[in-house]
């Protein structure tokens, strides 16, 4: 089985003025997954570096680019699973920190628990030794415009919050990165981080830091990681309805994703997608949202898209991953 990673970047109402960076960053998110899983042989590795990569680059809604809650601030959350062993570990209101997968990471691998949240949270990365930023260090004047249009559409009525939170149809930024890796033994690991939803109230949760809504990762079916309105994923588990389907129907990665994504949005409104990888190493793609980036490398090529239809296939050069790698050293 030849080794994949396969990177989304968020689905959502994305204009096109950001398909550009949105593509340029999934591309290079999958590239320097693909080179971990390479150097180390291990998928967990390869998944939080193509998600750190994202939470890097403001184009995206984790990390650095994480939306504002309606206080103005930054709660982040994420998660991780091994599908060889079923750990995971799950985060949830994270503040002042550069990348909550690695948290997340660190709750899977430094505690006997599967989840944290809020002040027990920020206590443990602190205990952990993780740099603390200073406070507002992570409000971007993209995400405060965000959350300022959001504020006007809300007092002129054109834009009611309850139709915000079922479409989710002015997210421009799209919700949430993720990452599914899978190597020539056929493990496999998911990482998925995000910044929540522009105007979210202080204290809410996604569906990202939830297993079996944002992330879920099992050796003997597959692997997702979701993204779109959070409320509605947790609601349809579609993460994993998708590896139920792939177990029970016996459907593979492409088929199951598209079912259930679609399942999801006719029965609850709301919109989002999935990436997936079986356990035969094939790849699901599908989103029922206006537009999703993302990304796979397997062997030297990069297949990639945006839009629904989209299915593009360039050759990576080493001397371009070379190149990336080293920036990223310095």
């Amino acid at each position: 089985m030849e080794p994949i990673v396969l990177v989304h970047g968020g689905a959502g109402d994305i204009p096109k003025s950001r398909v550009q960076g949105k593509l340029r960053g999934v591309r290079q998110a999958a590239q320097i997954g693909h080179y971990v899983l390479n150097q180390t042989l291990s998928v967990l590795d390869a998944v939080e570096a193509a998600v750190k990569h994202m939470e890097l680059d403001a184009d995206f809604n984790a990390g650095y680019g994480s939306v504002l809650t309606t206080e103005k601030t930054v709660e982040m959350e994420a998660s991780v699973m091994d599908g060889k062993t079923l750990k995971a570990g799950c985060i949830t209101g994270v503040i002042d920190i550069m990348h909550p997968i690695t948290a997340a990471r660190r709750v899977m691998e430094k505690t006997p628990h599967n989840f944290l949240g809020f002040h027990g949270a920020n206590n443990f990365v602190r205990q952990q030794g993780f740099e603390i930023l200073k406070s507002n260090a992570l409000v971007t004047d993209q995400a405060m415009d965000a959350l300022e249009n959001w504020k006007e559409e809300q007092k002129s009525g054109n834009l009611k919050f309850a139709k915000t939170e079922i479409g989710h149809k002015k997210d421009e930024r799209g919700d949430t990165v993720g990452a599914v890796a899978i190597d020539q033994y056929g493990n496999i690991a998911v990482a998925t981080s995000t910044g929540g939803i522009t105007g979210k109230l202080p204290g809410r949760i996604g569906d990202t830091p939830v297993l079996g809504g944002g992330t879920y990762c099992d050796n003997r079916y597959g692997g997702v990681s979701t993204t779109g309105h959070g409320e509605t994923i947790m609601k349809a588990c579609l993460a994993h309805d998708i590896v139920k389907r792939i177990d029970y129907l016996g459907e593979d990665a492409q088929t199951a994703t598209e079912i259930a994504c679609k399942n999801m949005t006719d029965r609850f409104l709301g919109t989002g997608g999935a990436i997936t990888i079986d356990n035969k190493g094939k790849v699901g793609v599908s989103f029922t949202s206006r537009r999703m980036a993302w990304a796979y490398q397997k062997l030297n090529m990069m297949h990639y898209g945006i839009e629904k239809d989209d299915h593009f296939e360039q050759i990576v050069e080493q001397s371009e991953v070379e190149s990336l790698i080293a920036g990223k050293s310095t």
